[in-house]
């Protein structure tokens, strides 16, 4: 896809029961933690899983049904797998994560990179202006999808609306892998959300932070708009 070209996505979501699938969910912060309801309530299956371990997850279980387990069981037979933990903590993970996962697994990454704020200098994003993504996926062995990155957490569970409806909010997606861009934009749309394919993973600095889109809630024709206008050129903080 050529740069700052987009694409809208509003397939109508099939029936609940349908399309259940299992879901892995590593990170249970605020994007993590409200996937975990939204996806729930969906009737998904859905394992969840933080850093300090299952145990600290009983809450969540008990307000949701998802099941908490460690991060090594989370992508276990998941056909989608969530990663939403800061940048910084990704090299952390353990190592053949994704082995067990489900064939053709579809792996997101919503996460962001703050050098100041949070995660540290990491060379490859900030000297050979590597796409967070594109570093998360080699750190992953496994591409990814980039998605929810710029979407407020209380958002997923307050401004999902019917497809269709007139004020029905977009959210940009990119990735190389066809197919796995394919089943998150079917995932965002059952969510109810509207989509706009991004471009692969090395256009996916038009929704890093800084960039017009990020943080938007507008429709298709909005984030599209934002898309085109985004600049390559990082603020001051990710070139210090």
């Amino acid at each position: 896809m050529r740069p700052g070209v987009a694409t809208a996505h509003r397939s109508h979501p099939p029936p609940k029961g349908e399309s259940d699938m299992r879901i892995g969910i590593i990170g249970a912060g605020n994007i993590g933690g409200n996937l975990t309801r939204r996806l729930t309530a969906l009737g998904h299956d859905v394992y969840v899983a933080n850093s300090r371990g299952p145990q600290t997850l009983t809450e969540l279980a008990r307000e949701t049904g998802a099941t908490p387990v460690t991060v090594e069981e989370a992508p276990r037979d998941a056909e989608i797998v969530i990663v939403t933990i800061p940048l910084k903590a990704v090299p952390g993970l353990p190592s053949g994560l994704l082995d067990k996962a489900a064939d053709g697994v579809s792996v997101i990454d919503t996460g962001n990179y703050y050098p100041k704020q949070r995660d540290g200098r990491i060379a490859e994003i900030l000297d050979e202006g590597l796409t967070e993504s594109r570093w998360t996926a080699r750190q992953l062995g496994h591409t990814v999808v980039k998605a929810f990155n710029g979407t407020f957490a209380q958002d997923i569970l307050d401004r999902h609306r019917p497809a269709g409806a007139a004020d029905r909010v977009a959210l940009p997606v990119a990735g190389d892998d066809a197919t796995a861009k394919q089943a998150v934009r079917d995932l965002i749309d059952e969510l109810g959300f509207d989509t706009v394919d991004a471009g692969g993973l090395d256009d996916s600095w038009r929704q890093q932070p800084g960039t017009p889109v990020y943080g938007l809630r507008e429709g298709v024709e909005g984030v599209t708009k934002a898309l085109a206008e985004a600049s390559p050129e990082r603020t001051a903080d990710f070139r210090a």
